[in-house]
Order: structure tokens, then C-alpha cells, then sequence
């Protein structure tokens, strides 16, 4: 196994970016050649039908192809299943990520699982955007026990093998950088952030309103998947105190227990006992040692 800086492959997930993906191949070959190691870079086009994976090829990039639009995440599961070096870092094909920040995320890789580039505020982001992504932060720093300043960032380097062990949990869409992100902190790895510039985007972005449907189901995902715990236990302990608070009106007012307090008291322990089943199946499925 090749040591963590000397080598690096170079994920670049792209759905029709023809009119960015040449140039950030030949900004991205230019960096990595000034790098002093080995390196490839490999271009995942997603089922485009633009050229995107010609127009990569001709840059220089070995481009692997999808035969349809499979998502972001499945573009990258592709990649880090396809590259031979210990390091990978993931940038987007429209011209947002500054190549020049490779060098500067690999020095800080060499004590860390993974680096992430952090965009200032809401860098990149659509204005109808920002409200849910201010939401899943809060909520992620909740999930993590971190104040993270980029939960979703594109643009980062990490060890092939950690990312090789959460591929089972990735999802194949946009969620894959947030999933990643929490799974990291949650799986015990060292995560370090580095301030980063974004650019405009070149060409035009798929992202659409639809996306804040699939939002809403990340947030039960990542939820469900890392803290079940903090849905279940606090149920629970509602359904307890509304059935206690039963039960006691009822013998003090009528002398015997009341059936909705009993009713009440038993979901109560049901929720807890069926969140601590719930807590231990995703925490095998995490590949967490349960103690």
C-alpha cells in the first residue's frame, strides 16, 4: 500500500459539463504535475449527453462512463472503487474548485482521514437554497457533536479505505458529501477543515426545486441512519410523562388506574425498546463494535 501523500487520484464526478470539463481536466493535470508523485486523474461522466466524457478524454482524463445518469454519489462510489492510490480527492466538473487548493489539502491530509475544503457563508449556493442548508447544518452539528463550517462541501481529500468502508451507507445522489461527513466524525476518523474560494460556475447546474424534497428525506435518513436514539428516547419519554399524568388524574379522581395512561405507559416502553433495536441494527450496519 502506497504511503498517504505519495500518490493521489483525482475523482471528477461530471453530468453534462462540456462546457466547464475541459478546462478543469487541463487546470487539474497542470496542478498535479507540479505535485512531485505519482497521481491519475479520472473523470466519472454520469450518463451525459453533451460530450462531457469526449471532451474529458481529450484533455487528458481517463474517463470512466455510466450508460445512464446514475447521481453525484454513485459518480464518486465509481471512482473510489476505480482508483489505485490511498488518497482521493473529489472536486466538481463545473469550474467552482480552485485546482491550485490541491497541494494545500494534501499537506494538511498527511495528519488527518480526511480534509475538507470549507467555502465561506453560503459561497455557491442558490438563494432558495440557503434556508434548508442552514437547517441540515444545524442538524448535522447536532448529529456529530461538531461545529462543522462545510457539511456538504464537494471539494476534499480523504483515505481510500475509509471511504471504501462506508460505501455500503453512501447513497448514490447529492447527499453522499453531508453522509460522508457525518459518518467520518461518527466513525471516530480526524476530520480537518481548510478555508477555500469558490468560483462561479461554468455551464449550467442540474440541481432543481425537486431537490428540496430529496432534503427533506436526508434529514430522516441521516437521522435514522446516525442517532435514531435522539428520535426514539425522545418520543418515549413524551408518551411516559402523557401516561403517568393519566394514570395519576385517574386514581386520584376515580380511584383506579386509567386505561389510556396504561395504553400510554406501555407504547412509552415500546418506542424505547424499539429505538434500542433500531440503534444497534444501524450500528452493525455502520460496521460499529456494539459494547
Amino acid at each position: 500500500m502506497k504511503s498517504i501523500v505519495e500518490s493521489v487520484s483525482i475523482v471528477i464526478p461530471a453530468y453534462q459539463e462540456s462546457a466547464a470539463i475541459g478546462y478543469v481536466v487541463s487546470a487539474v493535470l497542470k496542478v498535479a504535475a507540479s505535485l512531485s508523485c505519482e497521481y491519475e486523474v479520472i473523470v466519472v461522466d454520469d450518463g451525459s449527453s453533451d460530450g462531457t466524457g469526449d471532451k474529458a478524454r481529450k484533455a487528458g482524463a481517463y474517463v470512466l462512463t455510466h450508460p445512464y445518469n446514475k447521481g453525484y454519489g454513485a459518480s464518486l462510489k465509481t471512482g473510489i472503487r476505480f482508483a489505485s492510490n490511498r488518497t482521493v480527492i473529489f472536486l466538481d466538473a463545473d469550474g467552482q474548485h480552485d485546482p491550485d487548493d490541491i497541494p494545500h489539502l494534501l499537506a494538511e491530509r498527511i495528519g488527518f482521514d480526511m480534509v475538507v475544503g470549507a467555502r465561506k457563508g453560503m459561497a455557491g449556493s442558490p438563494l432558495w437554497r440557503q434556508p434548508g442548508k442552514l437547517f441540515l447544518k444545524w442538524l448535522v452539528n447536532n448529529l456529530t457533536g461538531h461545529s462543522i463550517p462545510d457539511f456538504n462541501s464537494g471539494y476534499r481529500a480523504l483515505d481510500r479505505e475509509m471511504a471504501l468502508r462506508f460505501l455500503p451507507i453512501m447513497p448514490n445522489g447529492f447527499s453522499f458529501s453531508t453522509t460522508s461527513t457525518i459518518a467520518a466524525f461518527k466513525g471516530g476518523y480526524l476530520v480537518q477543515y481548510l478555508p477555500i474560494q469558490v468560483a462561479k460556475r461554468i455551464g449550467t447546474s442540474t440541481v432543481t426545486a425537486a431537490d428540496g424534497f430529496r432534503t427533506i428525506m436526508l434529514i430522516i435518513r441521516l437521522v435514522t441512519l446516525f442517532a435514531p436514539l435522539r428520535v426514539f428516547l425522545p418520543i418515549s419519554m413524551l408518551t411516559f410523562f402523557i401516561g403517568l399524568i393519566f394514570t395519576v388524574n385517574g386514581y386520584v379522581f376515580a380511584g383506579e388506574a386509567s386505561v389510556k395512561g396504561l395504553i400510554a405507559l406501555l407504547a412509552a416502553v415500546q418506542f424505547f425498546l424499539f429505538g434500542i433495536m433500531v440503534d444497534q441494527v444501524v450500528a452493525v450496519r455502520r460496521g460499529e463494535v456494539i459494547q
